[in-house]
């Protein structure tokens, strides 16, 4: 995992420029660079992963482009190859090296033939412009602002925007801007830094529908275009059952073995439910080799820790259990909000487990490369939706998972890694296996067959490659799964903190996503003393959809759904 850093301003303060880009130093520890462009800064925070010569350290530059990329580029290699066959020269075995020779020969036209986790930002020296992008999930972490004068920075984490930007969001995958740092005009004080919006919409070469939308401010001009919409289908397939689990088990297995490229050292999270089980399991098939795989859970009731040890004897791992306890919990709170940035129930509770053992990961091994299991619920269903009314109910809200995921199972995962020098790959999120999982008819994605995410156990169900009892396990919710104990000590924790006269005081002060039990409360208060001001980077809580019948519950747990039944066992 890297950091990246731009301020598209040459009146920009070098000092903090640079104290801003060492705000995500665990990003990248191995190396750190700014480059004045033209008219700005680029900054980059190094992890060594692909190419880990000095020659692979950027910002890379060309013919006066430069650009900084935290981004893993699939099937680079080929890419590289026709580049040279063109004229290009390369110094490192990096991948994002490629990117400024892809920039001249195709534009900003690029981003839809990456097959990438990536956010960057680009400078061109000619039209004195910046491009920002980000890949079409969101694997990869990118923010943006404006500063006092309006000028605009962009950043892997919002940590580095405090204090700089009054007002830090998330940048929206699928999507890149283009920012004429050159049109810069003087406007009185008095007419404030509003940002008008206009939208318009055109197609694209495949013929889809281009969206772009164009936000003025008194001193810079950005655009921001829509390259792809991953969690929209194009079409929906007529593919039969069998069809549909011959494409998932390919897909799945090229997305696992595209992530196990590194020059580095390579883990695996291993929790013991289905996702990460099959991950692991993919993994070691492809490999022939021991892997290292690791656990976490509660001193006194984890659920997953006896799972998880029989799928890795099952796949002969060199495994690693790591123990918390309600002490650990407790004091992982306040780091955990700081790495994540935001307040969000489900997201602080299902980070404590994955900051506590990626920590023990960092300080014990020299691994600096992670394999995890998220998204695969977004796309096959969580326990809620098997309440979903109807096929059409259940696609829209798979489609709104993915949509905002980036704020959270994937900001998650960056966090809780890349907080610990680690980087995270994420094989659920492979373009070509998401598109097509998106596209199948969701009357085939309901629970109709007794158990939850049928497609996906049964597209693995003849290969052996985790025990049959895993493949079939129910879901457990990650706050069961490390210990059934770790929410009610949570739970009880805020409770000691706030009379009820207190709480209901204290969380009318917010206005967006209004705290409504005092844990949640006490989440809200640890992230404003980092990120003040700043909660609308999270569009709100992670909830069950309560406008479904069964649904409508006051705690995001699945444990409290009607049909958990049998997962917390």
């Amino acid at each position: 995992m890297c950091s990246i850093l731009a301020y598209c301003s040459g009146q920009a303060d070098p000092q903090i420029v640079s104290e801003m880009l060492a705000r995500t130093i665990s990003r990248g520890p191995d190396d750190s660079r700014i480059m004045k462009t033209g008219n700005g800064y680029l900054g980059f925070n190094r992890l060594s992963i692909m190419g880990l010569t000095p020659e692979g350290m950027q910002p890379f530059a060309l013919n006066g482009n430069a650009v900084v990329c935290n981004g893993e580029l699939y099937g680079f290699r080929k890419m590289r190859e026709a580049l040279k066959k063109r004229g290009y020269s390369f110094k490192s075995d990096s991948d994002c090296e490629i990117l400024l020779p892809m920039y001249r020969e195709f534009g900003t036209e690029m981003f839809r033939l990456l097959d990438a986790e990536f956010a960057l930002v680009l400078y061109d020296e000619q039209s004195q412009k910046y491009i920002a992008a980000r890949d079409p999930v969101g694997i990869r972490p990118l923010y943006y602002g404006q500063d006092e004068s309006g000028a605009w920075v962009f950043s892997s984490e919002p940590k580095s925007l405090v204090g700089v930007c009054a007002h830090i969001m998330p940048f929206p995958p699928g999507h890149y801007a283009v920012i004429d740092a050159a049109a810069r005009r003087e406007v009185p004080a008095s007419a404030g830094r509003e940002v008008s919006h206009a939208a318009a919409e055109k197609k694209d070469h495949s013929g889809s529908k281009r969206h772009r939308h164009t936000e003025i401010c008194p001193t810079q001009r950005m655009e921001l275009h829509e390259y792809h919409r991953i969690w929209k289908a194009d079409r929906v397939s007529t593919d039969d059952l069998d069809t549909i689990s011959v494409r998932i088990r390919e897909k799945l297995l090229a997305g696992i073995e595209k992530r196990l490229d590194a020059d580095a050292p390579v883990g695996f999270l291993l929790s013991g439910g289905l996702d990460s089980s099959l991950v692991c399991g993919a993994a070691a098939r492809l490999l022939d080799r021991p892997l290292q795989t690791f656990s976490i859970g509660m001193d006194l009731d984890a659920i997953d820790l006896k799972y998880a040890r029989k799928v890795a004897d099952y796949i002969g791992s060199d495994h690693h259990e790591v123990i918390m306890t309600r002490d650990d919990v407790i004091a992982a709170l306040e780091p955990v909000i700081h790495a994540l940035g935001t307040w969000d129930i489900t997201t602080v509770r299902a980070s404590i487990g994955m900051y506590l053992v990626c920590k023990w990961i960092h300080e014990n091994t020299d691994i600096r490369v992670i394999l995890t299991g998220e998204i695969s619920d977004e796309i096959f269903g969580y326990k809620y939706t098997d309440f979903a009314p109807d096929a059409a109910a259940f696609q829209e809200e798979s489609e709104k998972r993915i949509r905002e995921i980036h704020m959270y199972d994937v900001l998650r995962a960056d966090r809780c890694i890349s907080v610990h020098s680690l980087e995270a790959r994420v094989p659920f999120g492979d373009l070509d296996f998401l598109s097509y999982c998106m596209s199948i008819d969701p009357e085939k994605k309901l629970n109709r067959y007794g158990i939850g995410k049928y497609l996906l156990r049964h597209a693995f169900d003849k290969d052996e490659l985790i025990p049959y009892e895993i493949l079939m396990r129910e879901k457990a919710a990650f706050s069961d799964a490390v210990g059934h104990s770790m929410r009610r000590d949570l739970i009880d924790y805020a409770e000691t903190l706030y009379t009820d006269e207190e709480y209901e005081t204290r969380r009318q002060k917010y206005t967006h996503a209004m705290p409504f039990t005092k844990e949640s409360l006490l989440y809200r208060e640890i992230f404003e003393k980092y990120y003040p001001g700043q909660a609308q980077m999270v569009a709100d809580f992670w909830m069950p959809n309560k406008s479904w019948k069964g649904c409508d519950v006051n705690d995001p747990s699945a444990s409290v759904l009607s049909n958990y039944g049998a997962s917390g066992i």
